[in-house]
């Protein structure tokens, strides 16, 4: 946890350019990825938050820890951010959110869910596979092969699906072989 004294209220879009610079290097010699950094404030209390993933296995604690050990020094040393904030370091999840082009290109036909700033035809949050991005645009490819494009600006957020819900697949029976007498 990084704490230091100060009551200024910080520039949140330059801290996080600032604190990726400072660790991007940091995760690329761990063999780390940089899946995202925000500084948001919770409450009364200001958080630093880095999320690093790995291309092929997962993320553990010793990675997550030896991650913050070295950030932990740079940002001491660089001095970046002029308030009190604890510093939090963790896998993005299963149900990551995607943010970058990319986060879109890696997750190409995975399943994803958006949900809208404004309802669309009474609705905020649609299911699918991610059918394409570019320009900022999104294409969600739902059950039926109907692709609908969102534009990012749409949105207000766009995160993998663990698993797409099927109307089908809940109303189906259960694998169960039946005996007959």
């Amino acid at each position: 946890m990084a704490k230091k004294s100060g009551g200024q209220r910080p520039n949140t879009g330059g801290t996080v350019a600032v604190c990726t610079r400072l660790a991007q290097p940091v995760a690329e010699e761990l063999g780390l990825l940089l899946w995202d950094v925000r500084f948001v404030k919770e409450g009364a209390d200001w958080y630093l938050r880095f999320f690093i993933d790995r291309e092929e296995e997962a993320v553990t604690i010793n990675d997550c820890e030896a991650f913050s050990r070295r950030v932990d020094v740079l940002l001491d040393e660089a001095d970046p951010i002029p308030c009190s904030y604890c510093l939090e370091v963790s896998s993005p999840g299963i149900e990551r959110e995607l943010t970058r082009p990319e986060h879109f290109e890696r997750f190409m036909d995975w399943p994803v869910t958006v949900r809208s700033i404004r309802p669309v035809d009474g609705v905020r949050e649609f299911s699918g596979w991610l059918a394409g991005y570019a320009g900022g645009t999104v294409t969600l490819e739902d059950e039926e092969g109907v692709r609908r494009e969102f534009s990012l600006r749409e949105l207000s957020a766009v995160w993998l699906a663990a698993e797409l819900d099927s109307e089908a697949e809940e109303d189906a029976p259960p694998d169960e072989e039946i005996e007959e007498e």
